[in-house]
């Protein structure tokens, strides 16, 4: 089964959004699923090595992220968004975190038999 998640919200953003649904996309993926995520809106900092939890944060989104890239979860980036939103913008992303456009975030939920958002 083929399953896109789409994240939007600012990784630390004193919710626990983000943390949920990487957890989710860890566990779909152990099970076997084809999990791919696309990262839209202030969420595409955690594809940033310069973010980092704060001192009361007990977790490593942008870590995490990266330890499902390299389980073979494919992680695009919004384009326009890489530019325009995030903490921190005009920060290089880390590698695995492809740069993608509206069109390909179409055709990910064309061709997939599940889609969720956080």
């Amino acid at each position: 089964m083929k399953i896109l998640i789409i994240f939007n919200h600012e990784p630390y953003d004193n919710t626990d959004v983000n943390w949920n649904g990487l957890r989710l996309a860890q566990k779909l993926s152990e099970a076997g699923q084809e999990v791919r995520i696309f990262l839209m809106n202030d969420s595409v900092d955690m594809a940033r090595d310069v973010c980092r939890p704060p001192e009361s944060y007990d977790q490593d989104l942008s870590q995490m992220l990266k330890d499902l890239i390299a389980n073979g979860v494919s992680v695009k980036v919004c384009g326009t968004c890489m530019a325009r939103c995030g903490v921190y913008k005009n920060h290089p992303y880390f590698e695995g975190a492809e740069k993608s456009t509206m069109p390909e975030l179409a055709e990910w939920v064309i061709h997939s038999d599940k889609v969720i958002t956080f």
